[in-house]
C-alpha cells in the first residue's frame, strides 16, 4: 500500500500494511513494550518498504510543517556544494523558510540515515543533490508528501523535481573541444569515482564523444578520497611518468587540476603547447593561479536558486500536478590551458 503524494504516511499505513495494530505499530517504531520479534520484524519491513518515518514533533498532526527545508549535498569540503547553498538561501532569505543541512560523504548508507532524520522533523521541502538513490531513500521521498527537488544533475527521472545541468553532454561538449584543439593523447583523472555519478556521466560523455572520432582514452586513474591540490600534483606526475606522450589531461573537477597545473609549471612544460588540461566547475577561488585554467561552470549558484523558487512555487501551489525541470547550459571557460582554433 502506498500513500497518495499529497500527504505523508501515517501510523496507519504501516499497520494496513504490516497486518497489526496502530498501537503495536506506535510500540515498535518507538522500541518500547513486548513485541514479539517476528511481528517487530513484520512491522519494520512495512515501514522501511513504504518509506515511511515517523513523526518527531510531540503533540503534533502528522500532517504538521515546520518552515525548515532539508538541503543534502555530499561534502562542504570545496566551494561546489557551498555556493548551490548561497543560492538557496538568497531565495529563502525572503521568506519564513529556513534551510538545514545534511552531508552524506557521497555514500548511499549515510544518504539515507541523513535523509530519515531530516525528514522525521517534517521539513516543508526537500533539496537533494543527484538523481541516484537508495531503493529505501527514494521511497522516502516519494512518500514525504512534499515538493522534493533533486539538484546538480539532469541526466535521469527525478523523483519529483530536478534542476541542474546535463553531465554527459558537458562531457560531450569539453572533448568536441579538445579534439578542435588537436589533441589526440588523453589522460583522465577524478576523485571520488565512482560514487560520484555526476564526474563518471561527464567521464562517460567525453569518453563518447572522443571515440566517434576514433580516440581513446590512453591512460586514467581514479582516487576515492576528496578533492585536493597535492593528491592533483601527484596523480598528475605518476601519470605522466607512465604516459609520457600525453599532450591533454582532464580532471574531474578544479581542485585536482590546479594541482596538475601547478605540476606542470614546475617540470617546466608547455601549456598548452606540449600538454593541455581542463578542470570542471569553474571555481572563483582558483582565479589566481599562475594561468587561468580551462574548465566548465556548473551553474551552481544558479541551481541552487532555482531549487528553491520550486520549493516555493510548490507550497503555494500544492495541487499543482506539472512535474518541473529545469536543464542549465553550462559553458567552456578556455583560459590558457586550452588551445583554441577555430572558434
Amino acid at each position: 500500500m502506498a500513500a497518495p503524494h499529497n500527504r505523508p504516511l501515517t501510523l496507519r499505513d504501516v499497520s494496513e500494511a504490516s497486518g497489526v495494530s496502530e498501537m503495536t505499530v506506535s510500540r515498535v517504531l518507538r522500541n518500547r513494550g513486548d513485541v514479539s520479534d517476528a511481528t517487530r520484524a513484520k512491522v519494520l519491513k512495512a515501514a522501511k518498504d513504504l518509506g515511511y518515518v515517523p513523526n518527531k514533533i510531540a503533540g503534533a498532526l502528522a500532517t504538521s510543517r515546520v518552515n525548515l527545508v532539508a538541503v543534502i549535498v555530499p561534502t562542504l569540503s570545496n566551494m561546489v556544494f557551498p555556493e548551490v547553498l548561497m543560492g538557496v538561501n538568497e531565495v529563502l532569505d525572503n521568506t519564513d523558510l529556513q534551510p538545514v543541512i545534511g552531508l552524506t560523504d557521497y555514500t548511499p548508507a549515510k544518504e539515507e540515515r541523513v535523509l530519515y532524520e531530516m525528514l522525521s522533523w517534517r521539513p516543508s521541502g526537500v533539496i537533494i543533490a543527484g538523481l541516484e538513490h537508495s531503493d529505501a531513500s527514494r521511497a522516502m521521498l516519494k512518500s514525504a508528501g512534499i515538493p522534493v527537488v533533486e539538484i546538480m544533475d539532469t541526466d535521469g527521472t527525478p523523483v519529483d523535481a530536478m534542476v541542474g545541468i546535463s553531465h554527459r553532454r558537458a562531457g560531450r561538449e569539453m572533448a568536441e573541444a579538445v579534439l578542435d584543439a588537436g589533441y589526440r593523447r588523453i589522460g583522465f583523472m577524478g576523485t571520488k569515482m565512482p560514487l560520484d555519478h555526476r564526474a563518471r556521466k561527464r567521464f562517460e560523455g567525453f569518453t563518447e564523444r572522443l571515440a566517434k572520432s576514433g580516440v581513446e582514452i590512453e591512460d586514467r586513474d581514479f582516487y576515492l578520497g576528496g578533492s585536493a591540490l597535492a593528491k592533483g600534483r601527484d596523480m598528475t606526475k605518476a601519470m605522466l611518468e607512465r604516459s609520457p606522450d600525453l599532450d591533454f589531461l582532464y580532471y574531474s573537477n578544479d581542485l585536482i587540476a590546479a594541482g596538475g597545473l601547478l605540476y606542470l609549471i614546475d617540470q617546466g612544460i608547455d601549456i598548452p603547447g606540449r600538454v593541455g588540461l581542463a578542470g570542471f566547475n569553474g571555481v572563483e577561488l582558483l582565479q589566481g593561479l599562475p594561468r587561468q585554467l580551462a574548465t566548465m561552470d556548473a551553474c551552481r549558484k544558479e541551481i541552487g536558486r532555482k531549487a528553491a523558487e520550486i520549493v516555493i512555487r510548490r507550497l503555494a501551489e500544492p495541487d499543482a500536478t506539472e512535474r518541473d525541470s529545469v536543464t542549465l547550459a553550462p559553458t567552456i571557460a578556455w583560459g590558457d590551458t586550452l588551445k583554441r582554433t577555430g572558434r
